[in-house]
């Protein structure tokens, strides 16, 4: 087990490498005013299998301008910004995964909060859903420190990574499902790359999008698919025969904690659990 993976965001590339179909200047399709990347097509799950670490796969997915929409949004959210942030430069890019590269443990979201990772540049941070799971992920032994604020803060993870199907932060915070879809390959090498054993998925939305990439990425899905709910457990078998155990956990959101539908020790409770099955009792 590698020790905890601190706060470095990659480096961003230039132009120099070769432009995907679906971004400026390249051979996108178009309809219903969205530009599509066909999975059929070679060139789309290319762009993340071509990635041979975890480190590689972050430096791609930054330059990622699969889909115009969320594109769009997240700059003109970096423009326009919220007044508590006005004197901050926003990323305004996807959100790469953060944590542990060789990590026994994902946590999957959704997507990027607008004024907290589209700001930050880190998975969860910037904002209170984030607050409340850093500090969750500090008592039960993943975090080095309970508060994540900024890329450079000095915080580190162990046997954990933070991850989400969709990258770029989304208009009213729900992608579509075409856009779930092109950001699959993305999620699909994160797992083959960092081959966790436990999965835990905040939220029903987060659990719907990664079931449907799992089953788009070669993963045994039964059907009916497996129904979320706190504490759900499930365990999937996928290429190569590996097994990965599924657990549900209520989102971290606002909506959520605030009215106490999500507790501190009902969170801690789903990362103990996941910690267990992962066999990293010992953190």
């Amino acid at each position: 087990m590698s020790g905890g993976v601190g706060d470095r965001l990659p480096t961003l590339g230039g132009d120099a490498r070769p432009r995907l179909p679906w971004q400026p200047g390249g051979r996108g399709r178009h309809h219903d005013g969205v530009t599509d990347a066909d999975p059929r097509d070679p060139a789309y799950p290319r762009t993340a299998g071509t990635a041979g670490t975890v480190a590689e796969l972050d430096a791609l997915v930054v330059d990622c301008c699969a889909c115009p929409r969320l594109v769009a949004w997240r700059e003109e959210v970096a423009v326009v910004k919220r007044a508590a942030f006005r004197d901050e430069t926003y990323w305004a890019r996807p959100a790469p995964g953060f944590g542990d590269a060789s990590a026994r443990i994902l946590v999957v979201g959704l997507a990027p909060a607008a004024h907290g990772a589209n700001r930050t540049g880190r998975m969860f941070t910037g904002d209170r859903s984030g607050d409340f799971l850093f500090a969750s992920l500090h008592r039960t032994g993943f975090a080095s420190q309970p508060t994540s604020t900024h890329a450079g803060d000095g915080l580190t993870l162990t046997g954990l990574r933070l991850t989400a199907p969709v990258r770029c932060a989304p208009p009213a915070n729900l992608p579509r499902p075409d856009e779930r879809r092109r950001c699959g390959p993305w999620l699909g090498r994160e797992l083959e790359l960092v081959d966790p054993d436990v999965v835990v998925v905040l939220g029903g939305f987060g659990w719907t999008a990664l079931l449907a990439t799992l089953a788009e990425q070669g993963w045994v899905v039964p059907r009916p698919r497996p129904r979320f709910g706190h504490g759900a457990e499930v365990t999937l078998t996928g290429p190569g025969a590996r097994t990965l155990t599924l657990l549900g956990c209520f989102h971290v959101s606002q909506q959520n904690t605030f009215t106490g539908r999500l507790t501190p020790a009902m969170l801690d409770a789903v990362l103990v659990r996941a910690r267990d099955l992962a066999g990293l009792a010992g953190l």
